[in-house]
């Protein structure tokens, strides 16, 4: 589709922006300003994925095999497996990739245009040719754009050029479409990166008529979403095949050697071969992890890569940046300091040249916007406007009359941020930033008499109301200025010398009211807060204090001590350090790495775009959702919609849960089979007749296992969750499980061989010894009998062990029997279908049982329970 022309894009007017109507009729010509993904997969193809698996194909066989040989029910029943596994599988993944879709949306990049005379954020899918886009450090380009106006303005295009070294921008720069993408100086394009400086610029192409969507037309490829512990169990199924076709060839040739037919040994092998492997172990895996993201994202965590959700549950640091996480991120001016005085905010007078100076710095020296309807840009400039606007002046207006003409953007190694501003035919250069920079630079500090030289008293004095707003918790930042006359350029490297010193502003941003209880909950968890600011030392310990990280300043480290440690000094230091102050960006992945090589599982939190790297490095790196960059975004595990703590702890909290009920539905299941495995194997060794159908195993593994271990995988989290210690990140699921794997497994084992034993016995057609079962003279009316009590009991014994997994170290009736309705519902489908399958003629006929006797249902619920009351002695005696 052809944009329009170049030409009409740039009648765009910069100040104002499109209107509402022209944005309308655009985005209904254009479309959404997206990149067309790799197609879904067609019906058939998943329907493919589903069936194509070895187990499957062997099951198709037995039933073709079935059929032809005139065991009709068998081969009804074995199709009908296929069937409905296939069906279950398909619409599990679509319900996945809706899921998964939502959460794209929920994290889709943002914009900043310029629409109706105002700015605004918008998604980036909403661009369209002709916006005026507005770009700073660390924002996604949305588009492709003609570059209006720029300052320092640097992109990284390696997304696009593969070059590593980011770009200098001009808009000025005169170029054409023909020349090479990475010299088209005043072009941005989309999906690269700006890393510095600030721009306006016209979107002159939107979604696949980019640059980038034309590479995207020639992409089809899907990324690897697998997490550790699916790609694990995907290994263990495979392990647990091979053995199940060992186990199957073995018996089969036992079967042979005792003189068994030869089709009987066949689909009891291929039974077997079912009863050995969870073949519902990974959709159930896949489901829970996607019920459990979307359950996530209600709590304000959106998860940007399922492996997140296993590691949060061995997270045992926390490392948290302070502004807007811990605290409210509502930066609020209390305290000023100028003309040698301290004032409140209220104290301030206009007819002070002091302080009138000091609020037009904050003002001027500064990229935020506000107004009482909307406000954009960092919380410290927004509040430095707002403290303005209360001493009565305008950002909007002092723009008009004071228009910045240069500019040397922040940078967290300066710490320094500063403009140049006219001022009728004379430049001031307003700079503000960390007081401890900025008076290296001051050579005078103003008065109300006039500008003095700044001696050591001053300097003191100074010095000492930053230490007194440091120690209230205030953020303290200091203002400088000074005259210079009015020229096309200016000297950069000497802008910022030879100041004039102004003032101080003194701001709070107080902690929020839930975040103290949150790392209450942390500490009982286990898990250790650390929290990592660019603050001012006294500052950071006060809030740390305040909230319990810390109880002593020796737990508190600045950066500047941070750099004279050793890598073995910094590995000591941060086993006891749970404050880094005045950190830079690099200290963090020092600190992060220190801390995971001292074998922690650390979470990160970060919002700017030197937070990047630390947050690829953490083993869950957390970005914020509301101010947080889209390259920080971009290089984390998840997003805090909020940018709350508590929602990390929450957070933790589900990935715990999780993690938990993925533990319990694999140990239910393998529990399960491994009982059928061994009630099958001890009789064919013992040379009994079959005492399960195959079409009794295959239900039982379809239905009885399933449910339950789908019901488990949602368990609600119990209330011990957060007071356990956090795992180890490296611990296998089955850690100290194999002693309760070994048990269950025997136990229902054994209870459907008793059950056999008890039912043929009880048919009354059979008065041999149990060492004779094996002899031909046993009737078919015992062996059906006692294979209708084997897979009732084998059945039901597995309904009632689905109940010691509501807690592994509680008894049932502390952790509430009926407090997951799924699994009792379950464990009721399961009863019901069983009944009616043995009561109901037709259905009887058809899976080879008969109905029983009061006396055999008695035995069969009293054998049923066994499994229930010996894990509740066992959880007693380990009490």
């Amino acid at each position: 589709m052809a944009l329009e022309s170049e030409e009409q894009m740039m009648k765009t007017d910069p100040s104002v922006g499109l209107r509402d109507e022209e944005v309308r009729s655009r985005l209904e010509k254009y479309g959404l300003n997206q990149l067309t993904g790799a197609k879904s997969r067609s019906l058939l193809e998943r329907i493919f994925s589903q069936i194509n698996n070895i187990l499957i194909y062997v099951l198709i066989v037995a039933a073709v095999i079935s059929g032809l040989l005139g065991e009709l029910v068998d081969s009804v029943i074995i199709g009908l497996v296929v069937v409905i596994n296939a069906i279950v599988g398909v619409v599990q993944e679509s319900k996945a990739e809706e899921a998964l879709e939502a959460l794209k949306n929920m994290s889709t990049p943002k914009a900043v245009v310029r629409r109706n005379g105002e700015q605004m954020e918008i998604p980036s899918e909403e661009v369209v040719p002709g916006d005026v886009i507005v770009l700073d450090a660390g924002r996604y380009v949305p588009c492709d754009i003609r570059l209006l106006e720029t300052a320092n303005l640097k992109i990284d295009e390696a997304a696009l050029t593969g070059e590593s070294v980011p770009v200098d921008k001009d808009a000025d720069f005169i170029g054409n479409d023909a020349m090479p993408i990475g010299d088209q100086k005043n072009m941005a394009f989309m999906s690269t990166l700006t890393t510095y400086g600030r721009a306006t610029g016209i979107a002159v192409a939107t979604g696949m008529t980019t640059e980038i969507g034309k590479v995207a037309a020639m992409l089809d490829k899907e990324s690897d979403n697998e997490t550790p512990l699916q790609k694990t169990l995907a290994k263990l199924g495979k392990q647990l095949g091979i053995a199940a076709m060992l186990i199957c060839v073995l018996i089969f040739g036992i079967g042979i050697l005792q003189g068994r037919e030869v089709l009987d040994m066949f689909m009891l092998s291929v039974s077997l071969a079912v009863a050995a492997i969870p073949e519902g172990m990974p959709a159930i895996v896949s489901i829970v992890l996607a019920i459990g993201v979307q359950r996530m994202s209600k709590r304000n965590v959106i998860i940007r890569k399922l492996p997140a959700v296993e590691a949060l549950g061995s997270v045992n640091v926390i490392c948290s940046d302070k502004t807007g996480t811990l605290t409210q991120n509502k930066m609020t001016v209390t305290t000023f300091f100028a003309d040698n005085l301290t004032h409140d905010l209220l104290e301030a007078k206009e007819e002070n040249a002091v302080h009138r100076l000091l609020f037009e710095n904050i003002s001027l020296c500064n990229d935020a916007t506000y107004s009482s309807e909307t406000e954009t840009g960092d919380p410290t400039e927004i509040a430095l406007l707002v403290a303005a606007e209360k001493f009565g002046i305008s950002k909007n207006e002092l723009d008009h009359q004071h228009p910045r003409m240069d500019e040397i953007p922040f940078e967290s190694q300066r710490k320094l941020m500063t403009t140049i501003n006219e001022y009728d035919g004379t430049s001031y250069i307003h700079t503000k930033g960390a007081i401890d920079g900025l008076l290296l630079k001051c050579t005078h500090y103003e008065t109300a008499e006039g500008s003095k030289p700044l001696d050591e008293k001053a300097k003191r004095l100074i010095l000492e109301h930053a230490a007194k707003m440091s120690n209230a918790a205030l953020r303290v930042l200091g203002s400088a200025y000074k005259k210079a006359e009015r020229v096309k350029s200016i000297n950069r490297d000497r802008i910022e010398e030879e100041l004039i010193f102004i003032g101080l502003v003194g701001m709070i941003d107080p902690p929020r009211e839930e975040v103290k209880e949150a790392i209450q909950v942390t500490k009982k968890a286990g898990i250790r807060t650390v929290m990592i600011t660019g603050d001012h030392r006294d500052t950071a310990f006060a809030i740390a204090k305040e909230l319990g990280i810390a109880s002593d300043k020796s737990e508190v480290i600045d950066g500047e001590t941070l750099k004279t440690l050793t890598e073995e000094q910094l590995l000591e230091q941060a086993e006891h350090t749970n404050v880094y102050a005045r950190v830079s960006p690099e200290h963090k992945v020092k600190i992060v790495q220190a801390l995971k090589a001292t074998g922690n599982t650390v979470s990160m939190t970060g919002d700017g775009v030197n937070d990047a790297p630390s947050l690829k490095t953490a083993d869950i790196g957390v970005a914020m959702g509301i101010t947080g960059t889209d390259v920080a975004k971009g290089a984390s595990d998840m997003i805090l919609t909020d940018d709350n703590f508590g929602s990390i702890v929450k957070a933790v909290e589900e990935g715990r849960t999780i993690y938990r009920n993925i533990k319990k539905a694999i140990l239910f299941l393998l529990s399960c089979n491994l009982g059928e495995i061994i009630a099958l194997f001890t009789a064919i060794l013992l040379g009994w007749p079959v005492i399960l159908r195959p079409v009794h195993i295959l239900w039982v593994n379809l239905v009885t296992d399933s449910f339950p271990a789908l019901s488990l995988g949602v368990d609600p989290e119990e209330a011990d969750v957060m007071n356990e210690k956090p795992r180890h990140r490296d611990e296998s699921i089955f850690h100290g499980m194999l002693p309760f794997l070994l048990l269950n497994g025997l136990l229902i084992g054994v209870i459907t061989l008793v059950a056999f034993v008890i039912g043929v016995y009880s048919s009354g057609a059979y008065v041999g010894s149990i060492l004779s079962l094996g002899s031909e003279t046993i009737s078919k009316t015992a062996i059906m009998h006692g294979q209708t009590m084997a897979f009732l009991a084998l059945s039901f014994s597995q309904l009632m062990h689905s109940l010691n997994f509501r807690s592994m170290n509680h008894s049932i009736f502390k952790a509430g029997i009926f407090k997951n309705k799924f699994l009792i519902y379950s464990i009721l489908l399961g009863v019901g279908l069983q009944v009616a399958i043995v009561s109901i003629g037709p259905l009887a006929k058809l899976f080879s049982v008969h109905s029983l006797g009061l006396m055999d249902w008695t035995l069969i619920a009293g054998l049923s329970l066994l499994p229930l009351i010996v894990n509740e002695l066992v959880k007693l005696f380990k009490k």
